[in-house]
């Protein structure tokens, strides 16, 4: 496996100002921190990047900076979703030429897809580029439900390497794990999302860790990796444990909202979410303050 398909993915907010332009030094400011310490991989306009909100345009550009940002230190998965299929594609070349690992591809839509249309769409994107695809399980914002078939019928497709998929239920993480790999064909890649269960998704076998609070905190979240890793099952949960009232921000106010606080209360970034999507209430972010001087994170 290529080592994007393993260890832990940050996934960063991409700031922006009202009418959607990208604010490339902070974006290099956030990113930065991330090469420093040493993530295995940078997903770049994901569900915390706001892609679907951000013109092609301004995605190349973000994609761009990240790029000569990075320098090849670390592979970089771009977010290439789109409503039409032939947005997808144009998306995907660009993530491309831009020198990206490969594409984060969600099936956006509004109206109701269906499996085949799904499993369609996967199939021309990936033909029309030579870009490695990863699959982008985002019920919560996608509303689609992908069935462990579906996956696997993507999963054999030339050019899908991985899932980036939604963490289980701590106590349903490994039964879970056990019907996708039985799905996907031997060496596919299988990764979680969903920080608060994200540990125990790890533990059961999973590849990776596509992580929001990466996107700020990559040491925590290396550290947690790296227990996993080592087979310290009690560090990783530990650790996790320690940060479980950052799971619980995540959880009551949702990741993007917290992390554009984050940035904000740490001097990273000014950036508001991009509307409609409002910024946390100031008593809101008071606790989303308090909660990153208690774990010393600020």
């Amino acid at each position: 496996m290529t080592n994007f398909l393993n260890g832990l993915s940050a996934f960063p907010i991409t700031p922006a100002d009202a009418t959607g332009k990208v604010d490339t030094p902070a974006l290099k400011r956030l990113l930065a921190p991330l090469v420093e310490a040493k993530v295995d991989s940078i997903g770049l306009l994901g569900s915390t990047g706001s892609y679907p909100f951000l013109s092609r345009a301004e995605r190349r550009r973000a994609t761009d900076t990240a790029l000569q940002e990075v320098q090849s230190h670390v592979p970089v998965l771009v977010g290439i979703g789109a409503l039409r299929t032939d947005e997808a594609i144009a998306l995907a070349q660009d993530a491309k030429a831009a020198g990206a690992s490969a594409g984060l591809l969600a099936p956006v839509s509004y109206t109701p897809l269906t499996e085949n249309e799904v499993f369609e769409h996967y199939s021309a994107v990936a033909a029309a580029c030579d870009l490695p695809i990863v699959i982008y399980d985002n019920f919560g914002t996608t509303h689609f439900k992908f069935t462990h078939q579906l996956i696997g019928r993507i999963a054999r497709i030339p050019g899908a390497v991985a899932v980036k998929g939604a963490s289980q239920a701590p106590e349903l993480a490994a039964d879970h794990q056990r019907q996708l790999r039985d799905a996907v064909p031997p060496g596919f890649s299988v990764g979680y999302s969903g920080d608060w269960n994200a540990t125990e998704a790890l533990l059961a076998g999973g590849d990776a860790w596509y992580c929001v609070a990466a996107g700020l905190f990559p040491k925590a979240c290396i550290a947690i990796v790296h227990a996993v890793q080592t087979g310290d099952v009690a560090e990783a949960r530990r650790l996790n444990a320690e940060l479980q009232p950052l799971w619980a921000l995540f959880q009551e106010f949702s990741s993007l909202r917290v992390m554009y606080a984050a940035a904000e209360i740490l001097s990273v970034c000014n950036a508001e979410p991009p509307r409609p999507v409002l910024p946390l209430s100031d008593a809101a972010k008071q606790k989303v303050a308090q909660v990153l001087r208690e774990l010393k994170l600020s």
